[in-house]
C-alpha cells in the first residue's frame, strides 16, 4: 500500500490532481465556518439538540447546519435537481433527445441542473428561514431585509458548493459532488470519537459497549463493501460475422448486474417524503393534529421505521426501473449479434434479464432498508447516544471505493500496481 502511494506521487499530473482536490477540501471546510448574518448560532444548536427534522442536513453538511454557516444546506439541492433531471429525461421527450445527443446534449442538461439547483436552493432556504422565524431567539433581526440576507446567503453557499464540486470533477480526482458529501460526513468523525471519550470519562458507558460498537461498525462496513461490489454476471456470446476480408465477433463477455443498482438514492427519496409531514406540522406547533403527526413520524416510532423500510424498497425498484431498461439492453445485444446462451435474442432475452434484475434488486433493497434503520439498532444495543448513520456510512464507503477505482485506472495506465489486487 505504501509503495503504491509512493508511485502515485511519481506521476506529475496525478499528483497535481490530488493536491488540487485536497485544497478544495480546505476551501470547503473553511466555508463551513463562515456564519450566516443575523442568526443566533447557540439557539440553532439547542434546536438541533431536540432532534428536529434538520438533523440529516447537519450530517450531510459536515456540521455546517449546526453552526448555521453559508454551507448549511450543503449540496442537497444539487442532488435533488440531478434526480429530477434524470426522471425528466424519461418523461419529457425533449430532455430524452438531449441525453442522446452526446457531449452537447449533456452540457445543456448540466446547465438545466444548475438552474434547478439554484431554484431548489432558494425554495429550501426560504422554507428554512420562515421556519426559524417561529423559533424564539434564533433570528437576531426578524425584519424582511434580514430574512432576504439569510436566504441569499444560504442559496449562494449551495451554488458555490456546486461550482466547487464541478471544479474537483474537472481538475481533481473522483466525482466532485460526491467527494464534498464525503468530506462533510468524514469531518464529523473526530467529534464522534471525542463524544465516545467523554462518555467513557463520565462513566455513562463502558469499554465493552464501545468495543461492541466498533465490531458492529466493522461488520457493517464489510457488508457495505460486499453489496456495493456484488454483481450478477449474465454470460453473453457474440456471433462471428465477416466484414470485407476481416472477421469480427466470436468472443464471450457478460452483463454485470449490480446488487445495489440504485445506490443511496432510494434512501434519500424515502427520507425526503417522510420529512415532509413533520416539516408541515412544524408550522403549527400547538395544533393537536400536528402533534399527532409528529408522534407518528418520530424516527424512533415503529410506524416510522416500517414506512421508511417500505418506501426504500419501493424506490429501489422504481429508480432501478428508471435507470436500467432490460429491453434496451436486449435490443442492443441483438443489433450487434449478441445473445445469451440458451435464449433467443429480443423479447425472451429482455424477460430473462428483467427476472434476474428483479431478484437481485430485492436483496439490494432489503440491504438498504437495514442500513437506513441501523442507527436505532446500534443505539439500542450499545447504549451509546451518538449518531451512527448507515446512510452516511453507505455514502462514505461508496465514494471511497469509486475514488480508489479511479486512482487504480490512472496507475494501471502507467504500468503501476494499483490499490486493488486481483486474487
Amino acid at each position: 500500500m505504501l509503495s503504491t502511494l509512493k508511485s502515485v506521487w511519481k506521476i506529475p499530473d496525478l499528483k497535481k490532481k490530488i493536491i488540487f482536490t485536497v485544497l478544495m477540501f480546505l476551501v470547503f471546510r473553511m466555508g463551513a465556518h463562515v456564519p450566516v448574518p443575523g442568526i443566533n448560532g447557540e439557539a440553532v444548536k439547542e434546536l438541533l439538540a431536540t432532534g428536529t427534522l434538520f438533523g440529516f442536513f447537519d450530517v450531510i453538511s459536515g456540521g455546517a447546519f449546526k453552526n448555521f454557516t453559508v454551507f448549511a444546506m450543503g449540496i442537497m439541492p444539487y442532488i435533488n435537481a440531478s434526480i429530477i433531471m434524470q426522471l425528466l429525461t424519461i418523461v419529457i421527450p425533449y430532455f430524452e433527445r438531449l441525453s442522446k445527443e452526446g457531449e452537447e446534449g449533456r452540457k445543456k442538461l448540466t446547465q438545466f441542473t444548475r438552474y434547478g439547483t439554484v431554484f431548489l436552493g432558494a425554495v429550501q432556504a426560504t422554507g428554512m428561514s420562515f421556519f426559524l422565524t417561529r423559533q424564539p431567539g434564533i433570528l437576531l433581526d426578524p425584519s424582511w431585509s434580514s430574512l432576504a440576507v439569510i436566504i441569499i446567503s444560504l442559496t449562494a453557499g449551495t451554488a458555490f458548493l456546486m461550482w466547487l464540486g464541478e471544479l474537483i470533477t474537472e481538475h481533481g480526482i473522483g466525482n466532485g459532488i460526491s467527494l464534498i458529501i464525503f468530506a462533510g460526513i468524514v469531518s464529523r468523525l473526530p467529534a464522534g470519537l471525542y463524544t465516545i471519550g467523554s462518555y467513557l470519562r463520565a462513566g455513562t458507558t463502558n469499554i465493552a459497549s464501545v468495543a461492541l460498537f466498533v465490531v458492529i461498525a466493522v461488520v457493517v462496513i464489510v457488508g457495505i463493501v460486499a453489496i456495493h461490489e456484488g454483481q450478477r454476471r449474465i454470460p453473453v456470446q457474440y456471433a462471428k460475422r465477416v466484414v470485407g476480408r476481416r472477421m469480427y465477433g466470436g468472443q464471450s463477455t457478460h452483463i454485470p448486474l449490480k446488487v445495489n443498482q440504485a445506490g443511496v438514492i432510494p434512501v434519500i427519496f424515502a427520507m425526503s417524503i417522510l420529512m415532509f409531514p413533520t416539516t408541515i406540522s412544524a408550522w403549527f406547533p400547538h395544533n393537536r393534529v400536528a402533534q399527532v403527526v409528529n408522534s407518528i413520524f418520530d424516527p424512533s416510532s415503529w410506524v416510522y421505521m416500517v414506512l421508511y423500510a417500505l418506501l426504500i424498497i419501493f424506490f429501489t425498484y422504481f429508480y432501478t426501473a428508471v435507470t436500467f431498461n432490460p429491453q434496451d439492453v436486449a435490443d442492443n445485444m441483438k443489433k450487434y449479434g449478441g445473445f445469451i446462451p440458451g435464449l433467443r435474442p429480443g423479447r425472451p432475452t429482455a424477460e430473462y434479464i428483467d427476472k434476474i434484475l428483479t431478484r437481485i434488486t430485492l436483496a439490494g433493497a432489503i440491504f438498504l432498508a437495514i442500513i437506513a434503520l441501523l442507527p436505532n439498532f446500534v443505539m439500542a444495543v450499545t447504549g451509546l447516544d451518538i449518531y451512527f448513520g448507515g446512510t452516511g456510512l453507505l455514502i462514505v464507503v461508496g465514494v471511497a471505493l469509486d475514488t480508489m477505482k479511479q486512482l487504480e485506472s490512472h496507475l494501471l495506465m502507467r504500468n503501476y500496481q494499483g490499490f486493488m489486487k486481483k486474487l
